[in-house]
């Protein structure tokens, strides 16, 4: 039995925009769901919206620097590396998101876990460093 389903190729157009080709279809990335659960209680849990997933990632990095901003409210300017970033990400009760994708005339959810975010993460800070 053959569990392959396919391939998937990506390309980089823009810092907001990520075009996929799964089997040949072209799968633009576009409107992204971010659930965050910092403890266990129920009511912790929330979501923002986006219009790309670059902007969720930024988001997420936000999230990380406003806690900084609360555990270290007398720095008036507080560095970090990844690292910190990531031990963060890990210490989350849940974090996921759910990227929007149109193949042909059908709009489809997709869930991403911690582990693929912060793949993403990484990619993109190491794209804006280049830049610098």
């Amino acid at each position: 039995m053959n569990n392959y389903i396919g391939y998937v190729t990506v390309e980089i157009l823009t810092p907001i925009t990520s075009l996929f080709s799964f089997n040949g279809m072209r799968i633009i990335m576009a409107h992204t769901i971010l659930l965050v659960q910092p403890n266990h209680k129920a009511e912790t849990r929330t979501y923002s919206d986006y219009e790309s997933l670059n902007e969720c990632l930024e988001g997420i990095c936000k999230i990380f620097e406003e806690h900084l901003k609360r555990c270290h409210p007398d720095q008036p300017s507080i560095t970090y590396d990844i690292s910190q970033l990531f031990d963060f990400i890990d210490k989350l009760k849940d974090l996921c998101c759910l990227v929007s994708h149109k193949i042909k005339n059908i709009k489809l959810y997709c869930p991403h876990s911690k582990e693929w975010l912060k793949e993403k993460i990484y990619i993109m800070l190491r794209k804006q460093a280049g830049k610098a």
